[in-house]
C-alpha cells in the first residue's frame, strides 16, 4: 500500500466560480467540446474559466496512450467528427479570445496520426477569428516529423510538445512516447522558425540536477518557453505523488531557466502549460 503524501495549504484553490465562469462552461457543453481542462482535472479550471479562457481537446476524448500522470480516458477512440473543428472555431468567436490554446488527445489509431484533422482545425480558427493568435499543444506523432509539419504549415503562433519530465523517468511515467523523440520534436519545430515550448512536472521522484540538465537539453534545442508545475495525482489509477516542492524551490528553478537563457519560464506549485498563455505570447 502507497502511503499518500498530504497536500500543502498553498496547493488548496478556491471553489467559486463567476458568471464568466458558467458562460464559458455553458459554451463548452453547447458545442460538445472536451477540454484539457476537465479531462485532465486542472487545478486552475475555475480560474481560467472564469477568465473566459480555456484550452480545447480536438481529436475526441478518448487517448490511445496511457501515460500514468495523465487522467484523460484512455481506449479505442470513436472516429474523428469531421465538425469539430468548426464547433472549436465558433466557441472561440463566442467567447471573444485574443489568444487560443489547441490540445489534443493522442489518435495512433489513424493513418496520419490526427495531423491532417489538427491542420483544419488551424485553418478553421483562422477563417472564423482572424485576428486570434494561437497555440498548438501537440502530440510526438510518434517522431514523424513530416506529420508535425502539417501543424508548422498552419501557423499557430507558438507549438508547444510537452517532455513531461527528466530523462531518467521518462520511460516510467509515459506511454509509447520517448524522450530522445520529443526533443527532435521541439529542435525541429524550432528549425522552422516557430516558437517552441515544452513544460514538465515536478514532484515525481527527480533530482535538482536531473531538472537542469532537462533544461540545457531542450534549450539547446530551440525551446525559448518552459513551464514548471507540481505534479498531482489526479486519480488512484495514477502514479502517486512523490514529493511536493516548495513555491521557494519553483522561483529557484525560474530565475535560473531565465539566466540559462529561456525567453520566458513559468514555474510555480500550480502553473501548467497553458496557463496565462496569452502572457508568454
Amino acid at each position: 500500500m502507497t502511503l499518500q503524501i498530504r497536500k500543502p495549504d498553498w496547493l488548496k484553490t478556491g471553489l467559486g466560480g463567476t458568471e464568466r465562469f458558467r458562460e464559458t462552461k455553458n459554451i463548452v457543453r453547447s458545442h460538445g467540446l472536451h477540454t484539457i481542462c476537465s479531462s485532465g482535472r486542472c487545478p486552475n479550471r475555475r480560474e481560467c474559466w472564469s477568465r473566459g479562457t480555456a484550452t480545447f481537446m480536438i481529436g475526441g476524448e478518448i487517448c490511445t496512450r496511457s501515460c500514468k500522470f495523465c487522467h484523460t480516458l484512455s481506449g479505442k477512440p470513436l472516429p474523428l467528427d469531421p465538425g469539430e473543428p468548426a464547433r472549436v472555431a465558433e466557441s472561440i468567436r463566442l467567447m471573444g479570445l485574443k489568444h487560443a490554446v489547441i490540445t489534443s488527445v493522442d489518435r495512433d489509431d489513424l493513418p496520419d496520426l490526427g495531423a491532417l484533422h489538427w491542420a483544419e482545425t488551424i485553418r478553421a480558427i483562422r477563417r472564423a477569428n482572424p485576428c486570434t493568435t494561437l497555440e498548438t499543444l501537440i502530440p510526438d506523432f510518434q517522431g514523424r516529423l513530416e506529420l508535425a509539419d502539417l501543424v508548422i504549415e498552419a501557423s499557430p503562433e507558438i507549438i508547444s510538445h510537452n517532455m513531461e519530465t527528466v530523462r531518467r523517468l521518462s520511460p516510467h511515467i509515459r506511454s509509447s512516447a520517448r524522450y530522445e523523440v520529443s526533443l527532435s520534436l521541439l529542435r525541429h519545430i524550432a528549425r522552422r522558425q516557430r516558437t517552441a515550448k515544452t513544460g514538465i512536472m515536478l514532484g515525481l521522484g527527480e533530482t535538482e540536477d536531473e531538472v537542469l540538465e532537462l533544461m540545457d537539453e531542450v534549450l539547446a534545442a530551440g525551446v525559448s518557453i518552459l513551464t514548471i508545475g507540481q505534479y498531482l495525482q489526479p486519480s488512484e489509477k495514477n502514479i502517486p505523488v512523490s514529493a511536493y516542492i516548495s513555491p521557494a524551490q519553483f522561483e529557484a528553478y525560474k530565475a535560473t531557466a531565465i539566466r540559462k537563457g529561456f525567453r520566458t519560464a513559468e514555474s510555480a506549485p500550480l502553473v501548467r502549460s497553458s496557463y496565462y498563455a496569452e502572457k508568454q505570447l
